[in-house]
């Protein structure tokens, strides 16, 4: 059966629905950097959604070519997720969606090294004769954070996150986001196939000890 992260990792990947706290370890992701508004049709951060999969795939598969990765293991490709951040503002303004700046990200096996990503890009590269030159090999050291499940439109989300800091503050923490740490989501719904009411989104906010 695939490796599945999410059912491996569930402390990371599916939060109860009350906000916990939690040490996440250092992690590669394949990533593509931009700014926008998410939502715009034909918009930037969806453009970089079909690269990071394009990466995802190429990997996934890989053993059914010529070339084979040291340590590989068939696996289920981890969720979309997303860091996102605004400038001057403590986490993010919901209202200024034009603001957004975002790194857009999928994690890697622990099998694929800087060497079998670079591998990756030249393979998607010429196989779906795409420009894959945005994307980078990304390593991310979350550590102590306060995160909780979100069930709802996104809109909706700075209910759970007022939830996260009051309970983060009970916990004698306080918030750490920061240009290297912050606000970050964990897609587990695809929104082109699930109801607003019902999208399941992790979100997790970089904390430290008061």
């Amino acid at each position: 059966m695939a490796f599945d992260f999410k059912k491996e990792y569930k402390e990371f990947y599916m939060p109860p629905r009350k906000p916990s706290i939690v040490t996440v370890p250092k992690m590669n992701y394949i990533a593509v950097r931009g700014q926008g508004d998410p939502n715009r049709e034909n918009s930037e951060y969806k453009q970089s959604i079909g690269l990071l999969y394009g990466i995802a795939f190429t990997i996934k598969m890989s053993y059914k070519g010529d070339h084979k990765m040291d340590g590989y293991f068939e696996y289920v490709v981890p969720p979309l997720e997303g860091f996102w951040w605004q400038e001057g503002v403590a986490g993010v303004d919901y209202s200024r969606k034009d603001d957004f700046n975002w790194i857009s990200v999928i994690r890697l096996p622990d099998f694929v090294t800087k060497e079998e990503f670079d591998w990756a890009v030249k393979e998607a590269t010429n196989k779906k004769k795409a420009d894959f030159s945005k994307v980078e090999f990304f390593t991310y050291d979350e550590g102590l954070c306060v995160q909780c499940m979100h069930i709802g439109p996104y809109d909706d989300e700075p209910a759970t996150v007022e939830k996260m800091h009051e309970f983060m503050e009970d916990q004698g923490c306080e918030l750490d986001i920061s240009d290297e740490r912050m606000h970050h989501e964990i897609y587990l719904s695809d929104a082109r196939k699930v109801a607003p009411e019902k999208l399941k989104t992790v979100i997790r906010h970089p904390i430290t000890k008061r």
